[in-house]
Order: C-alpha cells, then structure tokens, then sequence
C-alpha cells in the first residue's frame, strides 16, 4: 500500500481514538446515514425503466405470464389491480414472443372468427346461433371502439322466418355498455349507438334497441327510442327552451336579474301515418285524345209507346220526322302522384307554458312588450296549440345572495387563515430545524475546544526521558516496576534547542497525550513512581 494511504489512515485512526464516546457515535451514525444515501441513491439510478408488456388483461392469463417472467427471471411490477405488468424496456419484445409462442394471452374468439371453426357437419341451427354471435361481437368490438366506453356487449333477438305466421315480429336488440372511471354517454353518443346497431342488423328498427349502463341506468328503451321517456324528453324540451330564454335575458336585463320556468306537455305516444296525393301539372298536353260523333235523321211511326199501368204498351200516338247529333271527346291527362309515409315519433310538444320573474331594481325603463316578444321568439310560442307567456316584475329577495356573499366571505377567510396557518407552521419548522443545527454545531464547537485545551499535569521534576519508555498514543499503560527506583534529576538548561532536545520534546508532547488520552491510569503510574521515590 503507498505510504500516503498508510498515513491517511494512520491520522484518522488517530483522529477517531481521540474522540470521546458522543462524538464517536455521532461519527458512526453519520458514517451510516451517509452509506445508506449513498445505496439508495445508486439504487434508484441503476432502477431500469419499466414499459407495460399488456394490459386490460385477465386474472388466468396475468397468473400465466406472471410465471413465465419468474421463470425466465425478469423483473416486473403489477398495477391496475393487476391487469396491467410492467417490465425493464429491453424486456419486452422478448417476453411478448415468448408468451405468444405460450397462448398468452388467451383472448376468447370473437366477431366473424367463430364461423372460421365451423366443421362441415355442423347443423343448421349450430350455424344459425354462430352466426348471431358473429353479428353480436362485431357489434360489441365496434361500440368499445368509442371514445368512453370500456366494454359493451350486445345481445339480438333475431326472430325465424316462418311460413305458419302471418306476421313475422319484429327484430330486437339490447346494448351493455360500460363507461370509463367518470365518463357519462351523452344523448348524441347513445343515440349513435342505437343507428350502429339498428343499421347492421336487418329489419331492426331503432326504436327497437335497447341501451342500458353499467349502473343500471337506461339510455334507450324499446318502443321510446333512443331519446329516452316521456319524461325525459320533457326534461330536455324545457332545459333547451330555458336556456334560449335565459340567454336573451341576461343581454337584455343582465345575469342574476331574471328566471325562467318552462312546463312542457309532451305526447308519449307515437304513430305512424300515409297520405296519398294527385296534382296535374298546369299547360302539360295529354297523353292520348279521342272524340266520337253520331248523327240520326229520319221519320218516327206510331208503333213505339210508352209502358202504362200493368207494363202494358200505351201507343204515343204521335209521329214525325226526328234528327240525333252526340259528339264524345276523351283525354287522357297525366297526373301526379305522391305517397308519404310519416312516422310521428313520441315527443311532440302539444302545449307550452313560460313563465319570467324579472328584477325590479333592473327594469326601470324597460318595455314589457318588447321583452314578451323576445321570449315569445325566443321559446317557438304558437298560440294555436295554447301556449302561455308570462312576463312580471317583482322585487328580488336578496337573502339568498347575501347569505352566499357571507358564506364565500368566510370561506375566503378561512382559506386566508389556513394559508397562514401553514405558512407559519413552514416557518416554525424550518426555525426548528435551523435551531438544532445551530445546538449542533455548537456543541461540536465547544467540544472540539474542550479538546483542543491542554490543562497543564504537575509531574513534579522532569523525569529522565531516557529511562521512560516511549509509550505509543494508546490507552494501555506498562505495568509500573514493582521494586526498582527511577532517579529524577533536572536537566541543566541549553543555550538553543539540539537535536536531543528536540526528541525530548517530541517524548514529553507523546506522555502529554497519553495522560489525556486515560489520566486516571497515569495518576496511578506516576504515584506508585513517587511512592518509591520516597526512603524506607
């Protein structure tokens, strides 16, 4: 070992003997925190960075790929409850294919891959159920394709064509959805998925598709469409006509100064409806004409008559000459034709009523009629089927504002306090802190003084250095001898410091540390010396 590192070791080894007990335990507890720093540190930057190897994954098929990383010794952390493995980046490929080679994960067939396991024996109903699972999972892979939905499944209700009714029922459909964590369906979203459905699915009306959340709530019954119920539908009539309203009126009267409330009557059924029409189009010329002319001349006899009483021939008597003259015409005109089919659907407002409370203290100068004009508009009124407005001034209450102005007070307040609060409560800790590194550094101030203070030890005379054995800076002593005598006789003083003096001085500097290294021990050594000092 080079002499340098010997020596740095020597000195601390030196400088660690001639600490006190406190001072030595707080050396090894520093020693000890500064290892531990050290390992975590390393630790957390040689930690590989973990990439998801799968997700969305089963509690069978995370179990099997679970084992095949213990076996193949790779680190992985689980998350999502489990459905989810982390492995090192490098890792992943390598452990994809392996659990490809192994089946995992198992996904169950789905979709048009079913009918690829048919047999050629298979049974027509066998085909039949496999092909309205095909339909059932294609649908369901396409719903979970929309943004907000985690899983859905879909189940029809397809029903077989038979020649024993006269009447096939209709075709059904039932939707499963479930959101992601915090997201609800909006009405244009359910809505896409009853059209997705209804129009993959032949003879399925949309009316006839059922929509049902994973908490139970229906967005779209059979029958009601996927608009909801009567009272939905009511719901969002007025909430829509509300805010038109509302809107008009916090430009006009401004925000805060007026309410709305709209009651809807709405239909819950719905019908269906067929009209026929035919028009001739103005100047066209016809598709075929014809006309027939006839002209009789001649004289009449006395043999025709009239019928009488008892169907019995009364003869006219009468007789001249007669002429005939008909001329028939026949056009053939092309005429229109129009069919419509209309289904009415439920939903359809069959009366109104409106009703606006407007701030007093914001109406001075307002016109009232130009006002109810404006809801009027605004709303859609028709007066034919019965609609209502009303537009009335009154005097705001302004408890409710006052008791939100006082609660938001408070509550700014409290916030303020708490601010505070912490922010004291941050000062007080870091003068805490602050203060026990002050104590510390104190106390390791005074006592790195206390060491470095020598009180000086009356030995008496100068002992002859050359007796004393030179003793290292440890804490054991050599016995005293139990017999023999020391002679102590003073040194003459030197004109200048020689070299002896020097190695004398370096003796009397090591006893000076080995006295305050153990002091009671050479208490002890230095009173059996002058014990045999003294005559018997």
């Amino acid at each position: 070992m080079p002499p340098q590192i010997t020596a740095l070791f020597q000195r601390v080894g030196t400088g660690l003997k001639s600490f006190t007990a406190g001072q030595r335990t707080l050396a090894v507890i520093g020693a000890a925190l500064l290892v531990v720093g050290i390992v975590a540190l390393s630790a957390w930057l040689t930690r590989p960075a973990l990439t998801p190897l799968f997700s969305g994954l089963k509690s069978t098929d995370a179990s099997g790929i679970v084992d095949q990383l213990k076996k193949d010794n790779v680190q992985y952390e689980l998350s999502d409850g489990g459905a989810t493995i982390l492995v090192p980046q490098d890792k992943v490929y390598d452990e994809r294919l392996k659990a490809a080679s192994a089946g995992l994960p198992t996904a169950a067939a789905t979709g048009y891959s079913l009918l690829d396991k048919m047999g050629v024996t298979s049974s027509e109903f066998q085909q039949s159920v496999t092909y309205k699972r095909a339909l059932e999972g294609e649908l369901a892979s396409t719903i979970e394709a929309m943004d907000g939905v985690k899983t859905a499944a879909v189940r029809l209700a397809i029903p077989e064509k038979t020649v024993f009714v006269s009447k096939t029922p209709d075709t059904t459909a039932s939707v499963f959805v479930e959101t992601a964590a915090g997201t609800t369906l909006s009405s244009d979203k359910v809505q896409a998925i009853v059209h997705l459905t209804s129009a993959a699915i032949e003879n399925l009306k949309p009316d006839n598709v059922s929509v049902v959340d994973s908490q139970g709530n229906v967005l779209s019954t059979v029958g009601g469409g996927a608009t909801g119920s009567t009272s939905k539908q009511a719901s969002d009539y007025q909430n829509r006509t509300s805010d038109a309203v509302k809107a008009v009126l916090d430009r006009v009267v401004g925000p805060g100064n007026s309410t709305v409330a709209v009651a809807a009557d709405v239909t819950g059924e719905s019908a269906q409806q067929t009209s026929e029409t035919f028009s001739n189009t103005a100047g066209a010329l016809p598709l075929s004409e014809s006309s027939k002319t006839e002209k009789y001349t001649g004289t009449g006899g006395g043999a025709a008559g009239v019928l009488g009483p008892d169907n019995i021939a009364v003869p006219g008597g009468t007789s001249g000459n007669g002429n005939f003259d008909s001329t028939t015409e026949t056009k053939n005109n092309a005429v229109n034709k129009v069919t419509e089919d209309r289904v009415i659907p439920a939903g359809a407002v069959k009366r109104q009523t409106i009703s606006v409370a407007v701030s007093q203290a914001a109406a001075n100068g307002l016109n009232l009629v130009s006002l109810k004009n404006l809801v009027t508009s605004a709303a859609g009124v028709d007066a034919t089927r019965g609609d209502v407005v009303t537009v009335e001034v009154v005097p705001f209450s302004t408890a409710a504002a006052d008791d939100a102005a006082k609660a938001l007070a408070e509550a700014q307040a409290n916030a303020e306090a708490e601010r505070q609060a912490a922010f004291f409560g941050t000062l007080v800790t870091a003068g805490s802190i602050l203060l026990g590194l002050l104590i510390l550094a104190l106390v390791v101030t005074i006592i790195l003084r206390r060491r470095q203070k020598r009180e000086p030890v009356d030995l008496g005379e100068r002992l002859d250095l050359e007796i004393v054995p030179v003793v290292a800076p440890v804490t054991a002593l050599p016995p005293a001898p139990a017999t023999s005598a020391i002679p102590i006789s003073a040194l003459p003083p030197l004109p200048g410091p020689t070299t002896e003096q020097l190695e004398s001085e370096q003796r009397r500097l090591e006893i000076d540390n080995m006295v305050a290294a153990n002091p009671e021990r050479a208490a002890d050594y230095l009173r059996s010396l002058m014990d045999d000092r003294q005559p018997a």
